[in-house]
């Protein structure tokens, strides 16, 4: 055998000792919106999502959190650039970003939570929140003595008018004459964030003959929870499960399932089973629900929970059909 042989052998028996090369480790990041994975409400749910990844699968996740718009592609750069296999942004705000910054990185994988974005390596994942709204409406107009509810919306768009409408919708299921009242907090993403105001707007509803308030603001709600507590009416909680913030108080909660949300798109990219395509969640995918659990009891009567639970069944098998305003620009009730 030549040198020049020897010397190939040799060098392909060390690459066979040294064995395969090992793959590059599966790496995800999760970017939240400015409210924070600690408000209590939407981001801590897709929190608890990729918490759940993380001990089911063993795997550490990046995250970040941006303090205003301006940051969203820049963060969604930082994470691709860092090898993230996949990059989960969490809320409405980051659609534009996401589709600009997927075509810089074609070969990274990215979700957009609560809303829809174009991308050949996007996927979304949106929500049928008027389903689950449609259920705390019916618990606010049953539970209600003055025939008067309330809605609190955040930021005026589609989405959060799409919550206000199917509360609005599942109040006049439970109780024709009901009289829904509804405020939006701002038009921009500082709505979120403003527990005064949310406090000051559900004062004044409650001085209106409100005796139940539906928010979907996130951190703002926190201040609708204080005007609630205060005035001695009910609260209904948004997004996560908030019943035991104040017992009592909270009658209910509209549950947007974000934490499955998060953990399922994670769990299909790391197992190969990741799609870029559109899922849509409502109460028949488990993407949305009311709450009911040792917290609020004593507050939903036997006769409530029946109606309620039928109106449920009636949703999923398509008896019952919930307006979504976000495709009919309108709302068929006041």
């Amino acid at each position: 055998m030549t040198f020049a042989l020897k010397h190939i052998a040799g060098a392909t028996a060390a690459i066979l000792l040294a064995g395969p090369v090992a793959a590059k480790d599966f790496t995800v990041a999760v970017i939240y919106d400015q409210a924070g994975k600690f408000d209590k409400s939407f981001n801590e749910a897709a929190f608890n999502g990729a918490e759940r990844f993380k001990k089911e699968f063993h795997i550490n996740y990046r995250e970040g959190q941006v303090s205003n718009d301006a940051q969203k592609e820049q963060m969604l750069r930082n994470m691709a650039r860092k090898g993230a296999d996949l990059v989960v942004a969490v809320g409405f705000a980051y659609t534009q970003s996401i589709e600009t910054v997927a075509k810089e990185f074609p070969k990274v994988k990215f979700t957009l939570v609560d809303s829809v974005a174009k991308g050949p390596n996007v996927q979304s994942i949106a929500f049928k929140e008027q389903e689950g709204s449609f259920l705390v409406g019916m618990a606010a107009a049953l539970k209600s003595k003055s025939g008067k509810v309330g809605y609190l919306g955040g930021m005026d768009v589609p989405l959060i008018r799409a919550f206000g409408c199917g509360y609005a919708q599942g109040a006049k299921y439970a109780n024709p004459k009901a009289v829904v009242m509804q405020n939006m907090i701002g038009t921009t993403h500082a709505a979120f964030n403003d527990p005064a105001r949310g406090g000051e707007l559900a004062k004044s509803q409650f001085d209106r003959g409100v005796d139940v308030v539906f928010a979907a603001a996130a951190l703002s709600n926190m201040g609708v929870i204080q005007a609630a507590k205060g005035a001695k009416k009910f609260y209904i909680g948004v997004d996560s499960n908030q019943n035991y913030l104040q017992p009592g108080v909270v009658l209910t909660s509209m549950v947007k399932r974000v934490d499955n949300a998060v953990y399922e798109t994670m769990r299909d990219a790391k197992n190969g089973a990741w799609k870029p395509d559109v899922k849509l969640m409502g109460l028949k995918e488990n993407g949305v629900d009311w709450a009911l659990d040792q917290y609020n009891r004593s507050l939903i009567t036997p006769e409530m929970e029946k109606k309620i639970l039928q109106a449920r069944k009636d949703i999923v098998s398509g008896k019952i059909k919930v307006v979504d305003y976000r495709a009919a620009n309108r709302c068929p009730v006041n």
